[in-house]
């Protein structure tokens, strides 16, 4: 039989069949596919072929096969293990939920998403969450920061999940789509996916008024199908976002505004470091790339993982 997996909890897989039909099943030894080793082999949004096990009570299946995934998002854990976890496969989309405070979402946090984003080709929206509760001056920030990822070439949707601002143009983007919601934890995406389809009432928490950050209310990526044909992926809120397997040379490409200039630097293979006659350098000194992004770019070409919490944006 062939489905796709809408639930991983660990050891077992909520996967929806072809037919309609819901079946938990498990994996039958080791997984490895196109050489990563990461921590689930088998993730929310893939394809599988699994049998059915004979003699059980309750139709239970073995996952044997996994089809060969279109995209995924992956990230290094910000730890000592530095073990890879892919969150999600096969997506269209992936909407970025950013809060300025309550908790606060670093631009460092935001860049390193993105270019993973951008790595295995998926659209990213950034959606500026909680609008209804900022100050004239902090809704200052919010556009500015939403003008400097529009420079860059990303669409984005300033929202109030809890209020119901703006929420049907998100909607609308979903529309027979595969979308995935990601953040840190208590920016609003359980808020979000509720506002947009009631019935699924999943669960939210307050703020941590102590550590200013979100209570984990999802600890696993799950798929719902959606009443407008439309499917989204909740995820765990991620606190860290460690790059995975990119090569120096690759990095700058993956920043759409370093990618349309870079036919301009003088040497084919610039870094955008030290060479001279750097196009890249060159729009950072005119104002044309904001600075935060390149510190972002130095920080990824370094390999500094455990500095997401620094926040690039304050110059």
């Amino acid at each position: 039989m062939q489905g796709t997996v809408y639930k991983s909890t660990g050891s077992w897989y909520h996967v929806k069949a072809d037919n309609g039909e819901f079946y938990e099943c498990r994996i039958k030894g080791k997984f490895r596919i196109q050489g990563i080793k990461s921590t689930n082999p088998v993730a929310v949004g893939d394809k599988v072929q699994f049998d059915l096990e004979e003699g059980v009570e309750e139709q239970t299946g073995v996952i044997k096969k996994i089809t060969e995934r279109e995209n995924y998002i992956i990230r290094k854990s910000v730890n000592l293990s530095k073990q890879t976890h892919i969150i999600a496969s096969n997506i269209d989309q992936v909407f970025l939920l950013i809060t300025l405070n309550n908790p606060p979402t670093l631009t460092t946090f935001i860049d390193r998403f993105l270019v993973t984003a951008e790595a295995y080709g998926i659209k990213a929206v950034l959606l500026f969450n909680k609008v209804d509760t900022y100050s004239i001056d902090e809704l200052a920030e919010v556009k500015y920061l939403a003008e400097l990822y529009r420079a860059a070439g990303y669409e984005c949707i300033g929202i109030s999940a809890k209020e119901g601002k703006n929420v049907d143009k998100v909607r609308e983007k979903m529309i027979g789509k595969t979308s995935m919601i990601s953040g840190h934890s208590g920016t609003g995406k359980s808020t979000l996916i509720n506002h947009i389809e009631p019935s699924l009432d999943l669960k939210t928490s307050e703020i941590s008024r102590q550590h200013s950050q979100g209570q984990h209310t999802t600890t696993f990526a799950e798929m719902f199908d959606l009443s407008f044909d439309a499917r989204i992926i909740d995820t765990p809120g991620i606190k860290g976002f460690g790059v995975v397997d990119m090569d120096r040379e690759e990095i700058g490409d993956y920043f759409p505004e370093f990618f349309e200039r870079k036919q301009d630097c003088k040497f084919h293979n610039c870094l955008h470091i030290e060479e001279p006659k750097c196009a890249i350098k060159d729009a950072l000194e005119e104002g044309e790339i904001a600075w935060s992004r390149y510190k972002s770019y130095l920080q990824i070409m370094e390999g500094e993982d455990d500095n997401y919490r620094v926040d690039q944006y304050q110059k």
